[in-house]
């Protein structure tokens, strides 16, 4: 099936959109080296959302006192997938749009969530996770160029 070029204007358009409201929703995050947000979308709807941070209950600081990131911070996606495993929806065929590209545990929840589409816009310090993703058969596109024009 031929995809029109009008069909992939309009996919880019909404993919931008989407990237722009997961980069509001990672700056709810409380920490301070990286402020990750994911949305979670499926049918043309937003089902989840999620930005790292520290689980419930916890203290909101992500860093010790060496400005390393605690070991217990959860990253978006994964915060994201959580709030969909304790919803009545679903990740099945979803496309997950997040800042920074997933880290090589997560992407194991990507895969495993059913999720068949991840678009971010920043590369992740190691590419493992991408290149798991796209042996697994998920499709995956970087858009680093958020331009309000599209």
């Amino acid at each position: 099936m031929k995809i029109s070029y009008e069909s992939k204007a309009k996919q880019l358009r909404y993919d931008k959109a989407y990237l722009r409201m997961a980069l509001q929703w990672g700056r709810l995050s409380h920490c301070k080296r990286k402020q990750v947000g994911a949305l979670i979308v499926k049918d043309s709807m937003i089902i989840s959302d999620g930005y790292n941070g520290t689980p419930t209950g916890f203290d909101n600081c992500c860093e010790d006192e060496n400005e390393k990131t605690l070991w217990y911070v959860l990253h978006a996606e994964a915060n994201a997938i959580m709030k969909v495993a304790k919803s009545t929806n679903n990740s099945n065929g979803a496309t997950l749009y997040i800042t920074l590209s997933p880290c090589k545990e997560c992407s194991k929840l990507v895969l495993q969530s059913g999720i068949k589409r991840v678009v971010y816009i920043k590369s992740y310090k190691d590419d493992s996770g991408i290149k798991f993703l796209k042996q697994a058969g998920v499709e995956v596109e970087q858009i680093a160029d958020l331009d309000e024009k599209e």
